[in-house]
């Protein structure tokens, strides 16, 4: 049963890959529109217990096309990397439905969602994650070597440490890079499956200004991807496609444009 889940899922997100190869996307029968690589629907999450218990996420929807980046603006403490936890299948809500490529993701056993967050989900971090023990290279490679990764993976990695401009210090480790050159071998690590969809959380936080804009014009050209950032730095907002903004757990359409 889970096997075949899985099977359905990935066929489901393969059709959305040819589609988007020729040009054509997939229409999904119950709108008579293209399936947004994401779309969520009604997420509710609550934290703590009993008389401490309360509710981070009210109500919160949103879709996301391949090619598009999304923005999600909020102050610390709003609920965005909660809300980034539930649509990469990280954290479960506790009402409401989340769908890849049109195939929902909520309530699916845990094996399985494992199995699709490391073929069609990249996550960049804000404080970087990568393993001091090991160079540039191999926490770039350290999503493909995992049991269910897609074949190519080396190739993919030397492939996105070149266009990241990373080859002259793909062998050092964490503490010989610079902020900017950490953020990048994420962003790489992030990408070495080719997923359909990026998440990321506060991915300049950590960096300053001139490598922060550097990471995010990286994020705007991923091309065929979909990308959902979270950030409380308007600036950083600024390269979305479009934005949201998450106020007391609540997400709405941010009421003028952000200027690129």
């Amino acid at each position: 049963m889970r096997r075949a889940r899985t099977t359905v899922i990935a066929a489901a997100v393969a059709r959305e890959r040819g589609a988007r190869a020729t040009g054509e996307a997939t229409v999904d029968s119950r709108y008579g529109r293209p399936v947004p690589v994401l779309r969520a629907t009604a997420l509710t999450k609550s934290v703590g217990t009993g008389r401490a218990r309360r509710q981070v996420l009210h109500n919160v929807s949103l879709a996301v096309e391949a090619g598009e980046t999304v923005a999600v603006l909020g102050r610390s403490g709003s609920g965005k990397s909660t809300l980034l936890n539930l649509l990469g299948g990280l954290d479960d809500p506790d009402s409401g439905e989340i769908e890849l490529a049109g195939q929902r993701l909520t309530g699916v056993r845990a094996r399985a969602l494992a199995r699709m967050r490391l073929r069609h989900i990249g996550f960049v971090f804000q404080q970087f994650q990568l393993v001091e023990e090991c160079s540039g290279l191999e926490n770039v490679l350290m999503p493909t070597r995992l049991p269910g990764a897609p074949a190519g993976g080396r190739v993919r990695a030397d492939q996105l440490i070149d266009e990241l401009g990373l080859r002259q210090v793909a062998a050092h480790r964490p503490h010989e890079l610079s902020g900017g050159e950490q953020q990048r071998f994420a962003l790489a690590r992030a990408l070495v499956n080719d997923p359909e969809l990026v998440l990321a959380d506060e991915p300049t936080g950590s960096l300053d200004s001139e490598n922060g804009a550097a990471v995010l014009g990286l994020l705007r050209g991923l091309g065929h991807r979909a990308v959902v950032l979270v950030t409380h730095e308007p600036e950083a907002a600024a390269v979305a496609d479009r934005v949201l903004r998450l106020t007391d757990g609540r997400l709405e359409h941010s009421p003028a444009p952000v200027p690129r």
